[in-house]
């Protein structure tokens, strides 16, 4: 796996040059003290790393539970384990950060709670469906905007102790219905979904952080955000999670989605710009 990753970097990184311009960009916006040797490092080292993904990515979509769980493990699972306990639903934030395919494919085999993950709809809708199928082939159930709401209300009214996925660092589509920030110094909107839905249904909210262990191992650390959403202020839980993704962002950068188009909507003047600390 490691020397047809290393092929494909080469591929991806000299001959296709995939979406440089846009990371070169991102990387230089966003860490504006580096130098442009730190940059050009930091940049060739994330490509490295989506080679590594793609590789990964593949190995996914046919690997038994037993060879995922020797490459992506769960450091205290037992902090989720506890909800399914208790009878209680939580939401687990995180972002395109290190592998999140091994954590789709295998997160319903790794907590006792029923995984939901949550995401955009591929565009490619044979594609979409094909790859749909292979990561819900263990059972954790794939779900979208459009229907989200319907399957939350679905399991909360039989009482079905869920794990709902949602990575949110993904651009939204409605720049009016954001949460706009100050993020990676620059100005940032978020999807507000999680904390929607976490306020609706008194839903606990954890942060899991992914460790690139080794090139193809991953270890999932998991943190409380937030035990009770209906006794903190409004943007409690989206700003929390902004300050944890930043963290994890910082400990080791490369290995966060930069060609990915984060930075293309700008702030309407009648959205207010929320303070990280707010």
């Amino acid at each position: 796996m490691k020397l047809l990753a290393d092929i494909l970097y080469f591929i991806v990184y000299y001959l296709v040059r995939y979406r440089r311009k846009v990371t070169r960009t991102n990387l230089r916006n966003s860490f504006p003290d580096r130098s442009a040797a730190e940059l050009l490092r930091l940049e060739k080292d994330y490509y490295r790393h989506i080679s590594d993904l793609l590789v990964e990515g593949l190995h996914n979509l046919y690997a038994s539970p037993k060879g995922i769980l020797k490459r992506y493990r769960f450091v205290n699972r037992e902090l989720v384990n506890a909800y399914y306990e208790q009878g209680q639903s939580v939401i687990l934030m995180s972002s395109h950060y290190n592998n999140w395919e091994y954590m789709i494919t295998s997160l319903n085999f790794q907590i006792r709670l029923l995984a939901i993950g949550v995401g955009k709809p591929l565009n490619d809708k044979s594609v979409a469906s094909y790859i749909t199928r292979r990561r819900a082939r263990f059972g954790t159930e794939i779900v979208d905007q459009t229907t989200v709401r319907q399957t939350m209300a679905y399991y909360q009214q039989h009482h079905v102790p869920c794990a709902y996925m949602m990575l949110s660092d993904q651009s939204p589509s409605n720049e009016h219905k954001s949460y706009w920030t100050r993020f990676l110094n620059q100005e940032t909107p978020f999807l507000y979904g999680a904390e929607y839905f976490a306020r609706k249904y008194n839903l606990p909210v954890l942060y899991y952080d992914v460790t690139k262990v080794s090139r193809g191992h991953y270890e999932v650390r998991f943190t409380p955000l937030c035990e009770h959403p209906d006794e903190v202020p409004q943007y409690y839980i989206t700003a929390r999670y902004v300050q944890l993704l930043t963290d994890t962002i910082n400990r080791a950068p490369q290995y966060w989605l930069w060609s990915h188009r984060r930075w293309k909507r700008t702030r309407p003047s009648d959205m207010p710009l929320m303070e990280p600390n707010n």
